[in-house]
């Protein structure tokens, strides 16, 4: 077989300079003057390829991987988040201090953003945390064919929304971030699960990727980060690459295009 890599040219990337909470902002800072939503997906991988340990991804986190998750939260205007993923992790509302929605408010954003669920199904207990441990009314994105049962059960701790497309029984992506677009919310974090970044990444919807490569082997049957019947062929460019003294990595990568 040929020799593709015969004289390919290597960067090593060391630990050339530091950065603090401060500065982090800035690597997870959206791009300006927004006028339709940019999609960044935020995703915790072991180095075998696993996306949970005994089933939850924070079963893969570490301190450095929670400081950067709660910045993304900080600069996003919608959490998108599927109801499976709400389930097993027990999602919440966002909880910010006070320096953050003070720098939310400096920018024009609301000072806490909500939660956006998809599910076709509308299968969600009032009860949860995310309808009882918020500041901020969830957003409920479901199919036309569960709206109105979907309303009825949660409608009085949740804003339910039709979010189908031509086909009656899902939610359509292209439309969710069009309803979002409407809001303002044009900076949407997708915090998984697999099947929402799978159907985003199908759809080519997906600005960015930004990857935690946890140090942790967990071998078994983990799923992988993206599921789906969708198959593509995306290219990215790297946009930065962070390291921990734990030995995480953090990765973000934007569309070439």
């Amino acid at each position: 077989m040929p020799d593709d890599g015969a004289g390919i040219e290597l960067t090593v990337l060391g630990p050339t300079e530091s950065t603090d909470d401060g500065r982090l902002a800035d690597f997870y800072a959206y791009p300006d003057d927004l006028q339709s939503c940019w999609v960044r997906g935020n995703m915790i991988a072991s180095l075998d390829g696993g996306a949970t340990a005994d089933g939850k991804s924070g079963g893969l986190a570490g301190k450095g991987d929670r400081a950067v998750f709660t910045q993304m939260r900080h600069a996003a205007d919608v959490i998108l988040v599927g109801a499976s993923t709400v389930r097993v992790e027990n999602y919440s509302g966002a909880q910010l201090p006070v320096a953050a929605r003070q720098a939310r408010q400096r920018r024009g954003q609301a000072e806490v953003p909500p939660i956006a669920v998809v599910t076709r199904s509308g299968d969600l207990d009032p009860s949860a945390l995310l309808f009882t441990r918020t500041e901020v009314t969830p957003l409920i994105l479901t199919s036309a064919r569960a709206v109105e049962d979907t309303r009825r059960r949660l409608g009085a701790v949740a804003e339910v929304i039709d979010a189908s497309g031509a086909d009656s029984s899902s939610a359509d992506y292209a439309v969710i971030l069009r309803v979002l677009a409407k809001r303002g919310l044009f900076r949407v974090l997708a915090e998984g699960g697999p099947l929402i970044l799978g159907s985003l990444i199908e759809n080519g919807l997906m600005d960015e990727l930004c990857l935690t490569v946890a140090p942790i082997l967990v071998g078994g049957a983990s799923k992988r980060i993206v599921t789906g019947l969708g198959s593509v062929h995306t290219k990215m460019r790297r946009a930065h690459l962070l390291a921990d003294d734990d030995g995480y990595l953090y990765t973000r990568y934007v569309r070439a295009d």
